[in-house]
């Protein structure tokens, strides 16, 4: 492990980051990656299922107790283990990657804030995430703590909700990894059609919850290519998530003679094929702090049709196409874009140059100011 004398010392704390790779788990290992590269005085602290995949990044790695895996006992541990490991390392900067931080401590804080759809769409969380989330988010501002969020909406958002101060809030907008999401080769694109038994189709990428307005894109699907005689199928990726009425609304679809299938989680290898070989990837999405998803489909070749909530014209610009959030919106932009295979070509290009401006290098910028380094 590095000697902490040389320069500040930065703790990031990994251990609330899922098993499953979702957007917050990609930017904590891409932010690693970046701080490898570049040589940073940082100490990454994960759970021992977590261990292999950061020290392929060849970072300095703590292996946090197994007794972590239980939410409480992370919770438990963030608040006393994690400060006692900042003490032991000489750490001059604890950085809480999702939401929560150790209140305890007199070393530097900083949290990253990815979204304020608590407050923007509470109907869609859980009371007991919102109220856990809200309480939170309300102390990082009470409590001063530099706070780092991924577009400018949220930064506006944070700060009307919780009047912080504006010097405290840092925008550093998400990156893409374009070895991992890169336009694919027609083989790649031809192995994933016979795999998943699509000869074409539309894709969705992200976590199945409500605020991702999965159903209205279900039933958009179905209004846009209800009058085709070659259909494309709707193919759903990402994790399962607590949105109980998409499967009902995946088996109504069926019911109307519609393919529309959930296939999980997909590996890493395989999204550009998912993602570039689909004829639209569309993200309908009611609001987003960043929306990783549109970028890494962009970055893809895929021509993108997403919604103007929040953050997401920031990621799009106008390289993607825009529709309401309502079936019947969602249905006339798909339907517009099926249409229009020349309109697509050019906004897979257009897509593709708007991508590349989006690095996890200038991402790492923005963070190493927060930290000091």
């Amino acid at each position: 492990m590095k000697n902490a004398s040389a320069q500040p010392l930065v703790l990031v704390d990994a251990t609330a980051i899922s098993a499953q790779r979702g957007g917050v788990g990609r930017y904590v290992e891409e932010l690693v990656r970046e701080s490898a590269l570049a040589g940073l005085s940082l100490v990454v602290v994960c759970q021992p299922r977590d261990a292999k995949s950061f020290a392929d990044l060849h970072c300095d790695l703590v292996v946090a107790p197994r007794s972590v895996e239980t939410v409480f006992v992370r919770f438990l541990w963030e608040q006393l283990g994690l400060p006692s490991l900042a003490r032991r390392l000489r750490a001059t900067t604890i950085h809480s990657p999702h939401y929560t931080f150790p209140f305890f401590t007199r070393r530097h804080r900083a949290v990253t804030i990815h979204d304020l759809t608590f407050w923007s769409h509470p109907d869609r969380h859980s009371t007991v995430k919102r109220l856990f989330f809200k309480f939170w988010i309300v102390a990082s501002a009470r409590m001063g703590l530099d706070v780092i969020v991924p577009s400018a909406a949220t930064g506006a958002e944070y700060q009307r909700v919780t009047r912080a101060k504006v010097d405290n809030i840092t925008v550093a907008f998400h990156g893409v990894d374009r070895d991992a999401f890169h336009p694919p080769t027609p083989r790649a694109i031809a192995k994933f059609a016979k795999a998943n038994h699509a000869a074409s189709w539309i894709a969705f990428l992200g976590t199945i919850e409500p605020r991702k307005n999965v159903v209205a894109l279900i039933e958009g699907f179905q209004l846009a290519t209800r009058d085709m005689v070659k259909r494309p199928s709707l193919l759903l990726a990402g994790a399962p998530g607590w949105d109980g009425a998409v499967a009902g609304a995946i088996s109504r679809a069926a019911d109307n003679g519609f393919d529309v299938r959930h296939l999980g989680y997909i590996p890493l290898d395989d999204l550009p094929a998912f993602l570039g070989g689909a004829v639209v990837a569309a993200y309908p999405s009611e609001g987003e702090g960043f929306g990783l998803p549109v970028l890494e489909a962009m970055s893809c070749g895929a021509p993108v049709l997403t919604s103007r909530s929040l953050s997401l014209p920031e990621v799009g610009g106008d390289a993607v196409a825009y529709s309401d959030t309502t079936p019947e919106g969602i249905g006339r932009g798909l339907t517009e874009l099926l249409a229009d295979e020349s309109r697509r070509t050019k906004m897979s290009t257009a897509g593709l140059t708007r991508a590349a401006q989006f690095t996890w290098s200038k991402c790492l910028v923005a963070h190493r100011a927060v930290w000091g380094l």
